[in-house]
């Protein structure tokens, strides 16, 4: 079939619109049934012409869900400004033809209000039919009017989700990409540097790296741009370090479910990683085995606990650490419980060493 290059156009603007052929919704259904009620008429419709069929995405009084376009009146008034309305479908030759019109229980009267995208393209006709011929009052044709630009509002809406979810996900994917390209790069220097306090620094800064990389993942499977799943986005966080942790230590990981606040989990991160490196550098000497505990709560005010327990040495023999190595990683952490309006307390005792962090939801 030829089609002309408007026709493509339109074509494809109902195409972007993606609702060809998706399962009822009680959004829609809800327009037909009131523009039934309110017109007075037993059929309503919310129907999109395609390229060789008419489609109905809701509809009330009919039991097709599609027609051949022979048989639309839709793909033939939806061209036409504001409400169409036919009072005799046998006396107009636009549907005196249309086998809907055609004998017996056949629809005499037909009135619609184009669907148009925002772009001005029709794709479509909000409409009610009856099987006597009549006229609607002005509110039942402001009705279908008003009707007809909520479907569109909705389709329009849900399409530049879609768009901006798509933009979104690109977005994280190169800054995924980016992260990884630097963090290549740093291990490429950090193979050639031997003074301990900057490989420790490289070392935090490859961490806070996974923190961000490990965040922007979950962003890419969150269904919101500003909270995120606080226990999946741990579970990721965890998954790297234990990649990286020595074969002599486990680590452990507990959590509720938790949605939070996006913009501070990187922090959450920090925090994780920073402890967890921290017990795995002074908690298990000469290969000593171990256990890691990662253990996420809520408290009973309703705000969160953070708790990075190990069953190491703790303070049996472990050494005072004075250099700026230490510092490095205490800055760190007090920073990042600084982002999350948390108080950090930290202890050290013949049983291990814990870090607990407390803070607002």
């Amino acid at each position: 079939m030829d089609f002309t290059n408007s026709e493509i156009e339109r074509l494809e603007a109902l195409r972007s619109l993606d609702v060809l052929d998706t399962p009822r919704e009680a959004e829609f259904d809800d327009l037909v049934m009131l523009a039934s009620r309110i017109c007075g008429a037993p059929v309503s419709l919310v129907s999109f012409v395609d390229e060789d069929r008419q489609w109905f995405k809701a509809k009330t009084g009919f039991d097709k869900d599609q027609t051949d376009l022979n048989s639309s009146i839709c793909s033939r008034v939806m061209y036409d400004d504001g409400v169409i309305e036919i009072e005799d479908t046998w006396l107009d030759e636009r549907t005196s033809q249309n086998p809907l019109c055609i004998g017996e229980g056949s629809m005499r009267f037909y009135a619609g209000a184009p669907l148009v995208t925002a772009d001005g393209h029709p794709v479509g006709t909000l409409c009610v039919l009856d099987e006597k011929p009549r006229v609607l009052d002005e509110m039942q044709r402001d009705t279908l009017r008003v009707l007809a630009r909520q479907a569109m509002k909705e389709l329009e809406l849900r399409k530049a989700l879609r768009e901006q979810q798509v933009l979104r996900k690109e977005m994280d994917h190169r800054l995924k990409n980016s992260l990884q390209s630097v963090s290549s790069v740093m291990r490429l220097y950090a193979r050639q540097i031997t003074d301990p306090v900057a490989t420790e620094a490289i070392d935090a800064i490859q961490r806070r790296l996974q923190a961000i990389s490990a965040l922007h993942t979950e962003m890419q499977v969150s269904s919101s741009d500003k909270f995120m799943s606080l226990d999946s986005y741990l579970d990721r966080i965890v998954g790297h370090l234990r990649l990286s942790v020595p074969a002599n230590v486990t680590i452990e990981l507990s959590s509720e479910p938790v949605e939070f606040d996006a913009e501070k989990a990187a922090s959450l991160g920090v925090i994780v990683s920073e402890a967890i490196a921290n017990s795995v550098k002074h908690g298990f000497p000469d290969d000593r085995a171990g256990v890691i505990h990662v253990r996420l709560s809520r408290q009973a005010d309703g705000g969160l606990q953070l708790e990075c327990r190990d069953d190491g040495v703790g303070n049996a023999v472990r050494v005072k650490d004075e250099s700026g190595v230490s510092g490095l990683g205490r800055s760190l952490l007090e920073a990042a419980a600084s982002q999350l309006d948390g108080t950090l307390e930290s202890s050290l005792d013949e049983n291990g060493s814990s870090l607990v962090l407390t803070f607002p939801v």
